[in-house]
């Protein structure tokens, strides 16, 4: 049985822009589900101002890769939502992906 990878994406967004943001976040992670993320997390930066990172578990490497390239795409339906939000636009999204060592 293969571990799933823990995915970290993190992003820096607009200051004037902070609650359109956050009301599209919510149905990004009402979406996530669909392409088999699970143990969703959302944290804002206690200090670094308007620092999100986001963390999830998928099952695989190619999930990682497909979530990873639809997350900075500017023609997805739903994750494109933020992208108008992110300082420096989709190429400033950063995403890794971690295999959990025991």
């Amino acid at each position: 049985m293969t571990k799933p990878l823990q995915i970290f994406m993190e992003y820096k967004v607009d200051e004037t822009k902070i609650k359109e943001y956050e009301v599209a976040m919510t149905e990004i992670i009402k979406t996530l589900p669909n392409y088999e993320a699970a143990n969703i997390q959302w944290y804002v930066a206690e200090d670094q101002p308007y620092l999100y990172v986001e963390m999830y578990e998928v099952p695989t490497s190619s999930h990682y890769q497909v979530l990873k390239k639809i997350r900075r795409s500017t023609d997805h339906p739903v994750f494109s939502q933020i992208v108008p939000f992110i300082s420096g636009g989709a190429e400033k999204i950063h995403c890794w992906a971690f295999q959990r060592k025991e």
